[in-house]
């Protein structure tokens, strides 16, 4: 079974930077889209940003601008770059690999995952 491990987040002031890593293992996953949801307590879980296999990218309205996606599938790892982080992106923050092979379009959907990380906290003091 296909294992992800979120690290990297932590406890941030208002406009400053995070740097999300997301390692994955137990298959191949160079032909999937990955993506970064976030979830708050008592919140559904909401898109942040994905990936796809052949490099498209694709970002929440609200984080376009200051997050940016990108892979290196020579690790098996998915990062996300936080800039100018506000208190709102205060979160748990989840990868998670997409289950379609070579997608035509870059999945934002949960149900368009089939393999999750446990998350890691991010927390953006006001």
């Amino acid at each position: 079974q296909a294992q992800l491990v979120e690290s990297g987040g932590g406890l941030v002031q208002t406009g400053g930077s995070l740097r999300l890593s997301c390692a994955a293992s137990g298959g191949s996953f160079s032909s999937r889209a990955m993506g970064w949801f976030r979830q708050a307590p008592g919140k559904e879980r909401d898109f942040v940003a994905a990936i796809n296999w052949n490099g498209d990218t694709r970002y929440s309205d609200s984080m376009k601008g200051r997050f940016a996606i990108s892979r290196d599938n020579t690790k098996n790892t998915v990062y996300l770059q936080m800039n100018s982080v506000k208190p709102e992106d205060t979160a748990v923050y989840y990868c998670g690999v997409g289950a379609a092979i070579l997608s035509t379009y870059v999945p934002i959907a949960p149900s368009a995952y089939d393999y999750w990380g446990q998350g890691t906290q991010v927390t953006v003091s006001s």
